[in-house]
């Protein structure tokens, strides 16, 4: 009866249907790549306000120059002449460096700026860190900052 058993179970594993793997799902497309920050785009005079840290109080007010060309950038304040950035592109945003130059919050101390910038809905909008030329304990003021174009 072995054999027997044994060919009823061939005969039975033969016949019966072979189950199919389910399909495989497609592959998830790509991550769309970030947006890059193009220099063209913001081309043009802006209106550039630096506020306290909690974005409460208006500190200063500037024009900013921003061209197609990293060398063209630049910070106009009020009765001073015009501050050259030193701009670079990193993905979607704009990196700013300045000074140093005489303060505008700080009578008679110098200060370098570091900024980031980013095109938010047609504005300009970021961060600046000012380091003061002096050592003490609040020798350095983290700013908000936005920027509206000029008609």
């Amino acid at each position: 009866m072995r054999p027997l058993g044994l060919a009823v179970v061939v005969l039975a594993l033969a016949c019966s249907k072979q189950e199919k793997a389910p399909p495989a799902e497609p592959a998830a497309p790509p991550p769309a790549p970030a947006p890059t920050f193009a220099l063209a785009d913001a081309a043009g005079k802006w209106t550039y306000v630096a506020k306290s840290a909690t974005g409460d109080t208006v500190l200063v007010k500037a024009e900013l120059t921003a061209t197609a060309d990293p060398a063209g950038w630049s910070l106009v304040f009020p009765g001073r002449p015009a501050i050259p950035l030193k701009v670079t592109v990193s993905g979607d945003s704009v990196i700013t460096k300045a000074g140093p130059y005489p303060s505008v919050l700080r009578k008679g101390v110098q200060v370098t700026t570091d900024g980031v910038l980013r095109m938010t809905n047609g504005m300009l909008v970021g961060t600046s860190t000012a380091h003061y030329g002096v050592k003490t304990a609040d020798s350095v003021r983290h700013l908000i900052v936005e920027a509206t174009r000029k008609p």
